[in-house]
């Protein structure tokens, strides 16, 4: 994405799909792995509010919208990229716009407080699994808990802040962590996340691609394992 103030892309999307509804109620585990393969692919912020307004407006002069509210994001996936194809064709050959640059989008001590707040996160599940016998993953997670530590004295440094730089490093202990989640979990819970998984795909599977429905899997997996440990993602997309 061209511009680090899409660090609140998640937060703008669920606000608006809220708003859209008429009803304030949480966001699933499924509609924040869509949302997530949205961010990761470079959709906009733009397209995709664009193309919740296009389905809404679909699902309602269709027979199922009387008198039933859209319940799930995965209903938005065509009219969101068909929103950003059009945008990419649409700016094809444009010279960005002058003086575009953003601002940081939160300062220095809010991200010494979202580093802390994550590390004592951290700190609590390796804290739980020495307790439960479980002490080389307890060593792992209290590696990645130093190496967010490091991360954050970044943040000390006199020099404009890196805010990319920043992200890659979060982004490769957002990999290590899920990476360790998923060798330390039991085949019970594995099974059980993805029968809850396979239940919420199951109605929208034929309206997305088999690329979609893989990154959609692949991200509900590591939202529900984060879950599952009480553990917090890294990402400053997360920051809000």
């Amino acid at each position: 994405m061209d511009s680090w103030n899409y660090f609140n892309y998640f937060t703008e999307i669920e606000n608006y799909f809220w708003k859209k509804r008429g009803a304030h109620l949480l966001v699933s585990p499924l509609d924040w792995a869509i949302m997530e393969t949205w961010q990761k692919a470079g959709v906009p912020l733009e397209a995709v509010l664009k193309g919740i307004d296009r389905a809404f407006e679909s699902y309602q002069r269709s027979r199922r919208g009387a008198g039933k509210p859209l319940k799930s994001l995965a209903y938005c996936t065509d009219a969101v990229l068909e929103a950003a194809e059009e945008q990419l064709e649409s700016t094809a050959g444009k010279e960005p716009p002058s003086g575009t640059a953003s601002k940081y989008p939160f300062s220095r001590e809010e991200l010494r407080d979202y580093f802390a707040k994550n590390g004592v996160k951290l700190d609590g599940a390796s804290n739980r699994a020495a307790e439960g016998g479980n002490a080389e993953f307890a060593e792992r997670l209290r590696e990645i808990s130093e190496s967010l530590g490091g991360t954050e004295r970044l943040l000390d440094s006199p020099a404009a802040l890196d805010l990319e730089d920043l992200e890659r490093r979060l982004t490769i202990l957002d990999d290590k962590l899920h990476a360790l989640l998923i060798g330390n979990t039991s085949e019970e819970t594995m099974l059980k996340i993805r029968r809850e998984m396979d239940a919420q795909l199951a109605a929208y599977r034929r309206k997305m691609k088999a690329e979609q429905i893989a990154l959609v899997e692949k991200q509900y997996l590591q939202k529900r394992l984060l879950e599952e440990f009480r553990l917090p993602r890294l990402s400053l997309y997360y920051f809000s």
